[in-house]
Parts: structure tokens; C-alpha cells; sequence
């Protein structure tokens, strides 16, 4: 019997997603984004090579795997066929493996200058977006003025709806923020090109996955960001544009909710976020440097340089439960090696209250503090080690606590980057 896994960030992104969908499609037929757009960045470790992917789904690597973008991601026509290219120049055979919903809605160069327009607006309350057109492309899919996939092959129909699009955009980047418009013809022209060499990709997604349904195949579904980026219950409004929980497969790919048997939750031994927003186990001192050193912390997409603290076990916890999450996927644990000691924050302080949740509300969020629970450090390696027998005793009693805290056991540890550098606890595929 087939199982369909969903694989989640718990934290604020850059878990390390890539890595663990890429090594679980080995058991897998197919892989699919649901989320998101090229603002996501998996970073893959194969005997020493590094590829980094945006938007293509990480199974694309694996030649028995069939990639799919689903109807819940935005998609620029720009990059993916960059990251196609770049990835053909390697021998990769993208357009044998990788079929696209017509119902993703597309990111249009206005879109892009909204959004970089906006951010500079806000000046010192600026979201900390990538600047590439995921908010408003969201937008207008919701506001129901979004030029889709399919409508890139009746070109009359496509023109008519890029005019008024642009027509709305144009007016905001001229009248509002001072820029100057789009140009309809040429974005036209643009979308028209890449639209001849993306049209034998256009499949109906949402059929691809049932039939895969019914042929009890193994599916991953691979999101992007992390839980508390999410739209609606993350640290709004320094979020991300899409929802990022488990239950989102669901709408994002058009299989039935109940079509998943496992949500597997990526999670770091320590905390990063790139960006503004909230951050209660913030450390702006040496050990916050070090982590960042260490980890080698900068964002894959922009290259920002990302934030770092102690674990959060209260942010981590409220992602288990409102994403479902049945087993994590522990990560670059080896960043902890050497450390004294090393902590989890197991509630927040404010204002006299503590909470052993995360509550709602900018300013409320923005004032937490984190309430420590301290414990024994190593300073044995744990990096590269594929056994429980190749842990320290310490390293393993940070886990079983870690375990503890969050209410979710851990499926799999994630040693480095290396695909091979992994122990498998628990097997998502298994019945």
C-alpha cells in the first residue's frame, strides 16, 4: 500500500527540506510542490555537489522520480526556466520529469516591481519579502484578476487579461509609489516566448495524483517556508503570502485531505529566520555569531544572513499540532558540537503572563521573552554519523528532551548535508 507524505517546515524556513525530500524519494514515485513560488530555497549535497532549487520540485534528481508543480504555487515563467536550464546544462532531464498545473497563477514583471516598490516604501517596517513578485501574484489570485498557466495558450484571451492586470499595476507603480509602468507589449511578447517552451509540461496535476492514488504509489509533497511563516497562524504580518501547514497539500495539489498518511515536520537543533519580524531566542551576542558561523547561516535565495537562537520548543510545539505533524526530521544537530551547554525555550514571558503558546498580536509578539530550560552540552562530533551508536550519550538525551517538549518524536536525523549523513529512525512510507 502507497503512502502519501507531506513534508513541512516547523520553524521560520531553511530547515533543511531539500535534503530530506530529496533523500525520501528513493521510496518514491513522485514528488510535488503545493506552495510557495521561487522565493523557496532547497539546497541539495550529493557527493559533494551542491545544487540549489527554487521552484522545481528536490525529487528532480532522481531519475525514477516525476516531479509536479501543483495549483498552489505562483509561478514566474523566468525562473523556472533558468533553473531548468541550469539544470539541463548538468544533464538533468527537467522536461521528462517535470509537469505543471495550468491552474498556477503566473508572476508577472509587475508583479516583481510591487512588490520591490512596497518593500521600499515601508522603509524601517519593511516585511523583509525576496522582492520577486510572491505577495501580490497572491493577490490577484485572490482578488480573481490572476493571468493562470492555461491562459497562456488562447492568446486573445491572454492579452485581453494581461491588459487589464497591468492596467491595475501600472496605476499603483505610477500614481502611488512613483515608478515607472510595465510595458504591455513586451511583457506580452516575453510571456508568449516562454509560454511555446513550457506548453509540453502543462498537465492536469490534480489527475496525475489521484491516478497515482489509486496505483497505492509512495507521493511526496514538498512545502516550502516553514509553520511560522504561515499566512494565518504564523507571526503575521511578517509572514509569507501562502499557507505553509500540512493541511494546504490538500488545495495546493487537489488530492483529498484525507489522501495523506503521514506530515513530516523539518525541524533545526537551534532557530533561524531570515527577515523582520519576531524572534523571542534571538542571541545578537558570540553565541549567536557562532551559530550563524557554524551553520553557515545565509539565506540560499537572496543571501541574506539569517538570524539564529537557541531552540524554540514553543514555536516548534504549536507547529506540531496545528500542522498535524506525526514525526520530525532533525537537522544540522552538529551545529550544537562543542557547545558548554545548550538551551531550549520552553515558554515565553510578557507583560507579567507567561505562555507556553504562541499568542497573537505584532506588538505582544514583538515583547515576548523566552523562558530557558538549560542542559548538558557535548563536545564529542555528531556531524556525519548514520547510527544512534555514532551519537554522544549528551547529544542523545538533547533529543530525547527536544522529543519531550515538542509532543512529536524524531523520524529521522540529519547529520550534514550529504544525502548519505542521515539516521532513519522511523520510515515515512512504511504502513
Amino acid at each position: 500500500m502507497g503512502q502519501f507524505v507531506v513534508v513541512i517546515g516547523t520553524q521560520w524556513g531553511d530547515e533543511g527540506k531539500g535534503k530530506v525530500v530529496d533523500l525520501l524519494t528513493e521510496r518514491a514515485l513522485a514528488v510535488a510542490r503545493f506552495q510557495g513560488g521561487h522565493n523557496a530555497g532547497h539546497t541539495l549535497v550529493i557527493d559533494g555537489r551542491k545544487t540549489i532549487l527554487s521552484l522545481i520540485p528536490s525529487g528532480i534528481l532522481r531519475e525514477q522520480v516525476r516531479c509536479f508543480i501543483g495549483n498552489g504555487v505562483v509561478l514566474s515563467l523566468e525562473a523556472l526556466l533558468t533553473e531548468s536550464d541550469t539544470l539541463i546544462e548538468r544533464g538533468v532531464p527537467v522536461f521528462e520529469r517535470l509537469r505543471i498545473s495550468p491552474l498556477c497563477p503566473l508572476i508577472l514583471p509587475s508583479h516583481v516591481q510591487l512588490d520591490q516598490a512596497r518593500e521600499r516604501a515601508r522603509g524601517a517596517n519593511a516585511i523583509g519579502t525576496t522582492g520577486r513578485g510572491i505577495g501580490p501574484a497572491y493577490e490577484d489570485k485572490v482578488g480573481r484578476r490572476a493571468v493562470r498557466v492555461a491562459d497562456l495558450f488562447q492568446r486573445d484571451r491572454f492579452a485581453a487579461k494581461l491588459g487589464e492586470v497591468l492596467d491595475f499595476h501600472n496605476f499603483a507603480l505610477q500614481h502611488y509609489y512613483r515608478q515607472p509602468p510595465v510595458d504591455f507589449q513586451k511583457t506580452l511578447d516575453a510571456q508568449l516566448a516562454m509560454a511555446a517552451r513550457i506548453a509540453p509540461l502543462v498537465t492536469d496535476v490534480t489527475r496525475e495524483l489521484q491516478a497515482l492514488r489509486t496505483a497505492s504509489a509512495n507521493v511526496l509533497f514538498e512545502g516550502a517556508q516553514g509553520a511560522m511563516l504561515d499566512v494565518d497562524h504564523g507571526t503575521y504580518p511578517f509572514v509569507t503570502s501562502s499557507n505553509t501547514l500540512a493541511g494546504q497539500a490538500a488545495a495546493g495539489s487537489g488530492i483529498a485531505p484525507g489522501a495523506v498518511g503521514y506530515v513530516l515536520g523539518i525541524t533545526k537543533a537551534y532557530t533561524t529566520r531570515v527577515g523582520s519580524g519576531p524572534f523571542p531566542t534571538e542571541l545578537t551576542d558570540a553565541i549567536g555569531a557562532k551559530l550563524g558561523e557554524r551553520g553557515r547561516e545565509f539565506g540560499v535565495v537572496t543571501g541574506r544572513k539569517r538570524r539564529c537562537g537557541w531552540f524554540d520548543a514553543v514555536a516548534v510545539r504549536q507547529a506540531v499540532k496545528t500542522g498535524g505533524i506525526d514525526g520530525i526530521a532533525l537537522t544540522k544537530l552538529d551545529v550544537l558540537d562543542g557547545f558548554d551547554e545548550v538551551k531550549f525555550c520552553t515558554a515565553y514571558r510578557c507583560g507579567g503572563e507567561t505562555y507556553d503558546y504562541v499568542p497573537a498580536g505584532m506588538t505582544t509578539q514583538a515583547a515576548l521573552e523566552p523562558v530557558y530550560e538549560t542542559a548538558e552540552g557535548w563536545h564529542e562530533s555528531t556531524r556525519s554519523a548514520r547510527s544512534w551508536a555514532d551519537l554522544p550519550a549528551t547529544a542523545i538525551k538533547y533529543i530525547v528532551r527536544l522529543e519531550e517538549l515538542i509532543g512529536a518524536p524524531v523520524a529521522l536525523l540529519s547529520t550534514s548535508p550529504e544525502r548519505a549523513d542521515t539516521v532513519l529512525v522511523r520510515d515515512p512510507f512504511a504502513d
